[in-house]
Formats: structure tokens, C-alpha cells, sequence
């Protein structure tokens, strides 16, 4: 940011003083920094009218006046993973025999089901590696005719896209730099959650703590490592798995300090803790509509113009949706007509005109994506792999986004 915005002293005058600080910064134009996301992240609920217009405002701004959305199938490649998160309600530890992985024609049928519903992306998301763990897993991928999960999915992928035209979005976990490189030739976009930079949640207790996946480090070299090979990216934080304010605010930032060496941040989501009963933290208290509020107000004002801020619609109750549009989320994530949210399968979507009042009570239009951002489509197509060019200019307008027909 560097022209300034205007806002009345009395407002500032309510405001505490890191808060009043923070707001002061973006009122002149000068970026944030995790501290200032921290103090935004603690403000009282007296002080979020004016954080949130803030936002607003600088969303407008320097990230555009719509709010967006994936339509989407989501297809659960595998349910089985080497990490055990204390809060996943996705992995399962014992498949029946012989139905490890979806097949071929499973992940097809979803996808053909998609492709009829005017849908645009194939989300894949699995477990990460599962073979390192489960000898079933690595037999089942043998039968199949591969050597490892990546090698399945780079399958999957090409087969979904050259059959059905859907193009993949994969979310296989922890990958190499070989393997990131490989599954780029055949996902249009692809992500990985960093969830929070924390070491000590990984410790004895955490619920990272029998997950090796979920190792920081691991998953800053995979964001990393992303970035060089100029892969349009989506990461994120989860938001109340017993985190600090300061652990997350530092989460944010370490995103954003990635995405400003290789601009290939696509979105950040925010994504709040949903307790799911059977897991170690079915009783685990869940974050409060406020501090989501805040968390999404602190991201978008880091943010500014560099990285837009993505919350899912289906994870808080219906009738709080306009209350996460106006701390000036750019986007819904994905939203399928056809297939359930695995991750959170007690969790229907909501309807697409719902999202599109919520979006219209501070004054956003609606509009369709492609799994890839539209900033990339017009601005920066060296990060869109050759396969997709043709059908990603196909598809989309002046600004990006899908033409609307």
C-alpha cells in the first residue's frame, strides 16, 4: 500500500494502542508485520467494526471488489496416511481389503458427474504417503501398476483432465521438489496446508504430535519449493487447534514472506477447527465466530494486496455468512453440486445463491474461478503449465474469472 486512507479520530480513539497502532500503519499506506497481526488478533470485540472496515477497505482497494468460488468435485484418492492428526475426521486406519484407493473408473465417474454439473475443478485430496506406513497400501498400489501414492495421482490427474476436461487441483501432502515438478505437468494449481509454524505443536500432547507430516520445517520446504518451480499455490492456517495468538500471527507471516520472494501464494484460507466426534479432540472447544472474524481481519490487513484470503462456507453456521464477508474474505474456496466435503462430511455445502446474498449484503459480487487464481490467468500465465493454456483462456473472461454465459 502506498496512498493513504482516511478514518476520523474519534474512531482510532477506541481503539487500544497496538491496536490503534496496527490501524494507524494501514491508514498510511505501510505493511504489517506478524506483531501488528497478533495485536489485531487480541482486539476486543469493541474494536472489530473498525478493523473490519478497515479491511474492507483495503480489499477494495488492492484486491478487487468480488468475492469468488470453485465449483468442484472433490475426490477422496485415499483415506489412509502416515500422519495422525488428533483432529482428522478424513483418515481411516482400516480400509476394506482391496478398496485402499479409489480406481480408475471411480475417480472418472466422479469426475464425468462433475463435468455434467458445470463444474471446473477436480479437487484431489488423500493421505499423505500412506505406503510408508500401510503394507496394504503399497500392495494395492502395486497391483495397480505404480510404486507410490504420487505416482497414482500424476495418473489420476491426466486421466481425469484428458477424459473430462476437469482440471486437477491435488493436495497430496508432504512432496519432494521431483515430485511437486512432476504433478505440476498435470494440476493447473495445487496446495498444501502449512496450519501453523509451531514446533510445539508437534511436541508430546500437540495434535501434531504423531504426524510427521505436519513438521513445519517439512511444510515451509514444500511452500518453498513451490514457489521455484512457479506453481500456483494454496496454503493456509487452522485456526483453534490450540495455537497463540503470536503462533499464528507468525504463521500468517511466514506465508506471506514466501509468496514476496516467488508471488506464487494463490490464496491463504483460514480454515476454523471443527471438532469431530471419535478423535482425540472431539471435546476440544471450537474457535468462536469473533475470533474467526479476527483471524480473517488480521490476514486480509497483512495481506494487503499481495495474497487474497479464502474461508470455507460451509464449516460456521449458515446464518454467519455475511458476518465472514465483512472482514473482506476474497473467497469461498470450492463448492461442489455433486460431491460432499469429505474432510467434513457432517458439513453440507451451502446453496450458491446463499453465498451470493452474503456476499451482496457489504456490496460483492459473485463470481466463478478456476481452480487457478485470475490474477494468474491475466497476469502471470508462466505459471500455468502448457496443458492447461488453451483451456484456461477458453474458459475465462478479461478478468479471469469463468465467462458467464
Amino acid at each position: 500500500m502506498k496512498s493513504k486512507l482516511s478514518l476520523k479520530a474519534e474512531f482510532l480513539n477506541m481503539l487500544s494502542p497496538k491496536v490503534r497502532e496496527s490501524s494507524e500503519r494501514v491508514l498510511a499506506g505501510e505493511p504489517l508485520n506478524a506483531g501488528h497481526a497478533s495485536a489485531i488478533l487480541q482486539a476486543g470485540p469493541s474494536e472489530l467494526p473498525v478493523l473490519t472496515w478497515l479491511s474492507r477497505t483495503v480489499k477494495l482497494k488492492l484486491r478487487g471488489g468480488f468475492i469468488s468460488y470453485s465449483r468442484k468435485v472433490f475426490i477422496p484418492l485415499t483415506r489412509l496416511c502416515r500422519n495422525a492428526c488428533l483432529y482428522c475426521g478424513f483418515r481411516v486406519d482400516q480400509p476394506k481389503p482391496g478398496e485402499v484407493f479409489l480406481k480408475p473408473r471411480q475417480v472418472l465417474a466422479v469426475a464425468e458427474a462433475g463435468a455434467r454439473a458445470g463444474c471446473f475443478e477436480a479437487l484431489f485430496t488423500l493421505g499423505e504417503k500412506p505406503e510408508e506406513k500401510y503394507p496394504e497400501a503399497l500392495k494395492e498400489l502395486k497391483g495397480l501398476g505404480f510404486s507410490s501414492t504420487v505416482e497414482y495421482l500424476y495418473e489420476c490427474c491426466r486421466l481425469v483432465f484428458k477424459r473430462t476436461g476437469l482440471m486437477p487441483h491435488s493436495n497430496p501432502g508432504i512432496l519432494s521438489f521431483d515430485e511437486l515438478k512432476a504433478l505440476r505437468e498435470v494440476n493447473v494449481s495445487m496446495g498444501l496446508m502449512l496450519e501453523n509454524v509451531s514446533h510445539r505443536l508437534c511436541k508430546p500432547g500437540g495434535p501434531h504430535q504423531p504426524s510427521p507430516g505436519k513438521n513445519p520445517k517439512l511444510r515451509m520446504e514444500v511452500l518453498e519449493n513451490a514457489g521455484r518451480l512457479k506453481i500456483a499455490f494454496t496454503t493456509g492456517v487452522l485456526l483453534g487447534i490450540g495455537e497463540t495468538e503470536a503462533e499464528l500471527a507468525q504463521s500468517l507471516e511466514a506465508i506471506l514472506k514466501v509468496h514476496q520472494r516467488y508471488g506464487h501464494v494463490q490464496e491463504v484460507i483460514v480454515q476454523p477447527f471443527k471438532a469431530k466426534a471419535g478423535t482425540p479432540m472431539a471435546h476440544h472447544p471450537e474457535p468462536s465466530l469473533l475470533q474467526l472474524k479476527k483471524a480473517l481481519a488480521a490476514a486480509s490487513l497483512l495481506y494487503a494486496g499481495e495474497i487474497p484470503v479464502q474461508t470455507p462456507p460451509n464449516l460456521p453456521e449458515a446464518e454467519s455468512l455475511a458476518g465472514l464477508v465483512e472482514p473482506a474474505i476474497d473467497d469461498w474456496g470450492g463448492v461442489s453440486p455433486v460431491t460432499p466435503d469429505h474432510v467434513n462430511h457432517e458439513r453440507p455445502w451451502p446453496q450458491v445463491e446463499a453465498l451470493r446474498r452474503a456476499a451482496g449484503a457489504w456490496g460483492f459480487p459473485l463470481k466463478v474461478r478456476l481452480p487457478v487464481y485470475p490474477k494468474y490467468v491475466v497476469e502471470r500465465l508462466d505459471f500455468i503449465p502448457e496443458a492447461f493454456r488453451k483451456p484456461v483462456d477458453r474458459l475465462t473472461d478479461r478478468l479471469g474469472y469463468v465467462r458467464e454465459v
